[in-house]
């Protein structure tokens, strides 16, 4: 039976490496990857703390698609035999991933993605990943691979 690679992928430099790296090692287990986005709608209460909303779920969840076909062409091509699938995801980021983790042979993460503090080593997505994930994690640090799709830094 062929393995499952679940990643995250969230349109940064570390999520374009760790789904480089999901689908090579991919090619290696004989392994489909579960490219996945998750995102959320926001609650944002105006003065009355009644719920607002400027923007609309479609248009979310547009936009959520969008990142993730993005960051597919960045990755590249996945390799001969790799099956990848695109899964949008309603909820936070490492919920989704660790749900979507369920019954994965490996669990792939960025070490930091969009968001978070410019001074944790993890984000807060791969820290829970990595402490919560029921499946093995590997946590991916951003490369200049990411960006400019060579292994030489500052190319």
């Amino acid at each position: 039976m062929p393995g499952r690679i679940v990643v995250g992928v969230d349109g940064s430099d570390g999520a374009i490496a760790a789904l480089r790296w999901a689908l090579e090692e991919a090619s290696r287990r004989a392994a489909s990857v579960d490219a996945i986005h998750g995102w959320e709608y926001p609650y944002v209460a105006d003065v009355t703390g009644m719920a607002a909303y400027t923007v609309g779920r479609g248009e979310l969840e547009q936009a959520a698609g969008e990142t993730l076909d993005r960051a597919l062409e960045l990755a590249g091509p996945a390799p001969q035999g790799v099956r990848v699938e695109r899964i949008l995801g309603h909820g936070g980021a490492a919920r989704v991933l660790l749900d979507a983790a369920k019954g994965a042979d490996l669990l792939v993460v960025g070490a930091r993605g969009h968001g978070g503090f410019a001074g944790l080593l993890l984000g807060s997505v791969s820290h829970q990943c990595a402490h919560h994930a029921p499946c093995p994690v590997v946590v991916v640090p951003p490369t200049s691979v990411a960006r400019t799709g060579t292994d030489q830094p500052g190319m």
